[in-house]
C-alpha cells in the first residue's frame, strides 16, 4: 500500500503568485514526510484561468521552482507530481506537468495536448504538446499523465493502456459549473480502463472563475475511496495498484476490445 496525498491548493486572485509559491512549497514539504506520492493541481502558482498572467511567469524548461521540488522529493524519499506550469521553450510557451521521482529526478515533463479555451485563453496563447506521457517504474505502477481538459477526450487514456498504464495522475483546474463532469469523467476512465485514478484540482477565484474542487481517488472497479469538497484541504488514501491487475484478470473486459 502506498500513501498518496493531494494537494487541494487555493489559487484565488487575492494571493500573490510569489506568496503562493512559497505557501505551497512549505505544504508540500510537510506532506513529503508523509507520503509515498505528493500530487498537486495544475498551473497552481498562476491560476488555471489566469491567463493574463501566463507570460509573466512563464519558466524555462529547467527552473529553480521545479528543481527545489526536486529537493523535497529526495530529502523524503518521495514522489512528487508538481502539477503544471508554465514553461517557456523554443516553440513558446506551453502548460507543462512534470512528475519527480523519489531521487528527485525528473521523470516526465508533459505538455498539455488538449487546450481548453475555444478561442480564448490557453488554447490561443499556449502551445499544445504532440505525445501522451508514461511513466514506466513508480511506486503505484505504470502511470499515465494528463492534465485537466484531456480528461474529456477518452482516447489518450485508452493510448496509455494500450501501453500498460496501471494508474492515472490528472492535475486539474476544473471550474464550479462543470464539476458534476469532472466526477463522471474521472469515475469513467477509471472504470474503462480498470485503473486507479488520482485527480486533484484547485479551489478559489481565477477571473471570473470558481474552481471546484472536488479532488479525488477511485479504484479500478470505479469506486470513490476519497474526495474532498470545496475548500482548501489535503486528501489522503491508501493505494494498492496490484487492484489494477487483479480487476482485469477478474473482469478481462479489455481482452475484448475490438478497435
Amino acid at each position: 500500500m502506498k500513501t498518496i496525498a493531494l494537494l487541494q491548493v487555493s489559487t484565488d486572485d487575492a494571493e500573490t503568485v510569489e506568496s503562493r509559491i512559497e505557501r505551497v512549497t512549505a505544504l508540500t514539504k510537510t506532506w513529503a514526510a508523509k507520503s509515498d506520492w505528493v500530487v498537486l493541481p495544475e498551473l497552481w502558482h498562476v491560476g488555471a484561468f489566469s491567463s493574463e498572467l501566463f507570460e509573466k511567469y512563464a519558466l524555462p524548461t529547467k527552473n529553480e521552482l521545479v528543481e527545489s521540488f526536486c529537493e523535497i522529493a529526495k530529502a523524503n524519499n518521495t514522489w512528487i507530481h508538481f502539477g503544471s506550469f508554465i514553461e517557456r521553450h523554443e516553440k513558446g510557451i506551453s502548460n507543462t506537468a512534470v512528475t519527480i521521482n523519489n531521487l528527485g529526478e525528473i521523470v516526465s515533463q508533459y505538455r498539455k495536448i488538449h487546450l481548453f479555451g475555444f478561442d480564448q485563453g490557453e488554447a490561443i496563447m499556449l502551445s499544445r504538446g504532440e505525445k501522451p506521457a508514461l511513466i514506466s517504474d513508480t511506486t503505484i505502477g505504470v502511470v499515465g499523465v494528463s492534465t485537466c481538459y484531456d480528461l474529456r477526450f477518452p482516447e489518450l487514456y485508452r493510448a496509455q493502456v494500450d501501453l500498460g498504464a496501471q494508474t492515472f495522475v490528472i492535475a486539474s483546474g476544473w471550474p464550479t459549473p462543470r464539476i458534476s463532469h469532472w466526477r463522471t469523467l474521472n469515475t469513467a476512465r477509471a472504470i474503462e480502463n480498470q485503473a486507479w485514478v488520482i485527480a486533484c484540482n484547485q479551489v478559489g477565484q481565477n477571473n471570473d472563475y470558481t474552481l471546484g474542487g472536488n479532488s479525488m481517488v477511485i479504484n479500478p472497479m470505479g469506486e470513490v475511496i476519497g474526495e474532498l469538497g470545496l475548500t482548501q484541504d489535503v486528501l489522503v488514501v491508501q493505494i494498492d495498484v496490484s487492484d489494477a491487475t487483479n480487476w482485469r484478470d477478474k473482469f478481462p473486459v479489455l481482452k475484448d476490445r475490438v478497435l
